[in-house]
């Protein structure tokens, strides 16, 4: 598969010097977007390649087309660069024709609704010409490197268009695994005051392919208390590895600066308060960063095949018990989607795949099929029916791998042969009881035939 990433390289002899150039390029993004809102009747069939033409046409004077329509555009944007037109009439062309597609939407939603007798309140879309869009140097003739970290690029500099020298910050490409990816054109992109060029990678990767019998899975449950709690399982159902990924200094940081907003906002009712925010989304940045690369250096360690998740994007807020309302406060910042989304390109990068089972119960039931555990309040700990304490998570992501395994093995063999099966192995017919013992009962009763 196709996979891309970007690294930003911070330019450090240089920074307002280019606001002049962002500025000329979105003034003429929005001109643009004027003609082609004008035009869009005539040039709505048009292709993506041969839009850029086609407007052209419209705007710039040439040997072959003397008097444009829009002849104001050469003079009010003298020598602009060639490749920045082009950019931005693709990028106006795409935002006229998603404001195009959305006011028709709102059209038929509208007749629609008149048509039924209902009263319709919706404002129609309006087309946002005003827009901070960063340009691409396009190598050769807007960048050039000249060694790892300087280069010279084309910029707007004393009401000319002019090269000069910038230096920026080099990256480890290895230590990030692209050194050997394709690099693209590079993007300027304003960051507060500072600048920085965007560099895109490619690379085609190929995930593993191990046969079942041969993989290592690194099963995660994304907890609350400790933010990930992985386990290295292999084929046979051992397990091999352990690891605890937790950030109890951020997130503690992370639970006062939430109360002190809301004891703020209890006094004063709702206000903006961008400090308390910008603290807060940076916490919750740092804690899905740092957990995703622990998963994926973990799994990477013990050169695992598949990175097993449970399905939370649907999850029910609970309600009625003791610690209920504290349980739904930390719900609200738990990021379990994001770090599976982080995890997930990570693991790609590495040629790991990813997979996702059943959640219900791999809490609630014991690891070695003894039955529902009793869970600790204040701790994540798991009392056994048989009166052994464990921890509950640990105890999670061997059942969150064992029912990867089952289910791979359901989908390899007929299903006569899995009925047979679940007459061995009874607790395999109900997914959300399957457990690390079901499993090593499903190998037991798997291998039977080969001892007999």
């Amino acid at each position: 598969m196709k996979m891309a990433k970007s690294v930003r390289h911070k330019i450090t002899n240089h920074s307002r010097i280019f606001d002049a150039t962002l500025a000329i390029y979105n003034e003429a993004l929005t001109f643009i977007m004027e003609v082609i809102d004008t035009e869009f009747d005539t040039i709505d069939d048009f292709q993506a390649k041969s839009i850029v033409p086609a407007v052209e046409k419209l705007i710039h004077r040439t040997k072959s087309n003397p008097i444009p329509k829009y002849r104001e555009f050469n003079s009010r944007f003298y020598k602009l660069p060639c490749y920045f037109r082009r950019g931005a009439i693709a990028s106006a062309f795409g935002k006229v024709k998603s404001y195009r597609s959305n006011y028709r939407n709102w059209l038929q939603e509208k007749e629609m609704a008149l048509s039924e007798g209902k009263k319709f309140k919706n404002k129609a879309p309006t087309l946002q010409l005003a827009h901070k869009e960063f340009p691409v140097f396009y190598k050769g003739n807007m960048f050039e490197r000249t060694s790892d970290t300087s280069a010279q690029i084309k910029v707007f500099y004393q009401n000319d268009w002019v090269w000069i020298d910038i230096t920026f910050k080099e990256q480890d490409l290895y230590k990030r695994n692209i050194w050997d990816w394709k690099e693209h054109n590079p993007k300027l992109v304003r960051v507060g005051k500072k600048y920085f060029l965007n560099f895109s990678y490619t690379n085609e990767v190929t995930l593993n392919k191990t046969i079942m019998k041969d993989q290592k899975v690194c099963s995660v449950d994304l907890g609350i208390n400790n933010s990930a709690v992985c386990s290295v399982v292999d084929s046979a159902g051992a397990v091999l590895a352990r690891k605890f990924i937790n950030q109890a200094k951020e997130k503690d940081h992370l639970y006062r600066m939430t109360n002190k907003l809301r004891k703020v906002q209890r006094i004063s009712g709702w206000v903006p308060a961008p400090n308390y925010w910008r603290q807060i989304n940076g916490l919750q940045k740092h804690i899905i960063n740092h957990t995703s690369h622990e998963i994926a250096t973990f799994a990477k360690e013990y050169n695992c095949d598949v990175v097993v998740f449970e399905y939370l994007n649907k999850m029910r807020v609970p309600k009625g018990f003791w610690g209920a309302k504290k349980l739904r406060f930390k719900l609200r910042y738990w990021r379990k989607t994001a770090i599976q989304s982080k995890v997930e390109e990570m693991a790609h990068y590495l040629g790991m795949r990813i997979s996702r089972v059943n959640p219900r119960n791999t809490s609630a039931l014991a690891y070695d099929g003894t039955g529902k555990v009793v869970r600790s309040h204040k701790k994540d700990l798991a009392t056994f029916t048989t009166g052994k304490v464990y921890h509950a998570d640990l105890s999670a992501s061997y059942n969150i791998a064992a029912r990867y395994f089952i289910r791979a093995y359901q989908k390899s063999m007929s299903e006569k042969s899995w009925l047979s099966l679940q007459a061995k192995v009874p607790v395999l017919a109900k997914r959300t009881s399957q457990t690390l013992s079901s499993f090593i009962s499903l190998i037991q009763a798997l291998e039977a035939p080969r001892v007999a």
